[in-house]
């Protein structure tokens, strides 16, 4: 038994009809995910154009070609045959379903050159970029299914990445060595529409699991995702929604090495440049276990993300619960987000908010001996200075919590707005935490708690002075 001072605090501050104006600004909820269609049942078996089960043989040019030839009939079931099939890229097309059943084991080709590189965007910014295991693009009803498993084999990636950094790292370039690794994402649905993604087990991504990008009425449902068997890989977010709207996840099971789920819309310059928000996004009824955040709001936040409900989902051991991370080169607001009817166990930090986030990483700067003209074209939009400064200020607000139960965290709070950039209303209800200490607030303003009890070991102070709305409640 650990000998630590319990100090418990109930609040009880906010007007309960403030709750019911706040659940009215959900009724766009009903509008997200893949609107309905019916499709094709025509079988187009790969495995009759050359696909090859015995785990060695590279297939997916005969898996592609199953897939074109389903598309040019109208769409269908493209399936594969129990076995191990080795693949490079995919690409779906419209009205087509890759489907890959139980006893089908995917597994992702060790060679970059089976990835031919593509416009896309990633970690903020637009770029070429290694195509995915499986690609959607400029595709409408599309689907992948089944209960069978992709295991990308991405330690070919975190090997080159952590190779990389140790020497770019030396030489003062962290902030772009992410980028120069051009790891490989898992799969990506990219500029489509009405998606579906069900069912499915993913293992060991080279880079990002499953990005959603400037798409939307997109369905991902009953995914499962273990990044953790073939060792620590980095930033293999599980499940990224980037620029896109009217986005349903749910019934997903996370257990990666970076953000379980995460939104995104933009980084810095270039970011502000595209400017197209993440919106309309529902996230429920989902386990996160190991991972940097159940739900992560950022860093890429140039493009603002709003109206996004996250509600029973189960945390697990994670990082963060709720997190919201931006830099003070991004600009965009996150607003009007909803995080609720959620259960959270041995937790490092329950809301981790921070509007200066991993300076190391988030401010790029040239090192001398460099010649600007001649440095790669994705350099020089991350070097790109966002003018005027004031623009590149990010910003938080509209932030509802409610219905939560909270075990056997290390930390409450460590929120950190900006003095030119406050976290302004934070609402928290009907919810209870326990954990070791309540941890820091500044730059806060006008939070509110209403029937709200926090349950801590140590007792810390909670807030510094920039916070003395919070403090003063605290100390009733």
């Amino acid at each position: 038994m650990r000998n630590k001072k319990i100090v418990t605090i109930l609040l009880f501050l906010l007007p309960a009809v403030g709750l019911l104006a706040q659940n009215a600004k959900l009724d766009w909820v009903s509008k997200v995910g893949a609107r309905p269609f019916t499709p094709s049942t025509k079988i187009f078996s790969a495995n009759d154009y050359g696909a090859v089960n015995d785990g060695q043989t590279l297939s997916s040019p005969f898996i592609q070609k199953a897939i074109d030839a389903c598309a040019a009939k109208g769409g269908g079931i493209v399936t594969l045959k129990p076995g191990t099939y080795v693949s490079g890229s995919l690409f779906l097309k419209d009205k087509v379903n890759l489907r890959i059943d139980k006893g089908v084991l995917i597994l992702g080709s060790q060679n970059f050159d089976d990835y031919p590189e593509m416009d896309t965007r990633i970690a903020g910014i637009e770029m070429k970029w290694p195509s995915a295991l499986i690609n959607i693009i400029n595709a409408k009803n599309a689907t992948v299914s089944g209960q069978g498993v992709i295991n990308a084999r991405g330690k070919f990636c975190w090997d080159k990445y952590w190779t990389m950094r140790k020497d770019y790292d030396a030489k003062g370039l962290r902030w772009i060595v992410d980028y120069d690794a051009k790891r490989v994402r898992t799969l990506l649905v990219q500029n489509s529409s009405d998606i579906n993604i069900t069912g499915l087990t993913f293992k060991n991504a080279g880079f990002w699991t499953v990005q959603l990008l400037y798409s939307h009425h997109i369905t991902v449902d009953g995914l499962i995702i273990k990044n953790n068997e073939d060792g620590n890989g980095p930033r293999q977010d599980g499940i990224d929604v980037y620029s896109s709207s009217l986005i349903l996840v749910q019934n997903c099971d996370i257990d990666c090495n970076d953000d379980n789920f995460c939104l995104k819309a933009g980084r810095d310059w270039d970011g502000l440049r595209v400017n197209k928000p993440t919106e309309y996004v529902v996230i429920r009824k989902s386990i996160a276990r190991k991972g940097a955040g159940l739900v992560t709001l950022g860093s890429e936040t140039s493009g603002g993300i709003r109206h996004v409900l996250a509600t029973d989902l189960t945390a697990n051991h994670t990082d963060n619960g709720l997190r919201i991370k931006s830099a003070t080169t991004r600009g965009g607001t996150i607003e009007d987000i909803y995080f609720q009817n959620c259960t959270m166990d041995s937790l490092k930090n329950v809301f981790s908010f921070t509007l200066n986030w991993n300076p190391s990483y988030s401010y790029s700067e040239l090192p001398k001996g460099y010649n600007y003209e001649t440095i790669p074209a994705h350099w020089k939009s991350m070097l790109q200075k966002v003018t005027p400064v004031e623009r590149g200020i990010p910003h938080a607000k509209d932030i509802y919590v409610s219905n939560l139960k909270v075990t056997n965290a290390q930390t409450i709070f460590t929120a950190s707005g900006l003095d030119q950039s406050w976290l302004t209303n934070f609402v928290y209800s009907n919810s209870s935490f326990t954990g070791d200490i309540m941890g820091l607030m500044e730059f806060t303003k006008e939070w509110k708690f209403n029937n709200v009890s926090f349950s801590v070991q140590k007792n810390k102070p909670v807030a510094k002075p920039q916070s003395r709305e919070v403090e003063e409640r605290l100390k009733q």
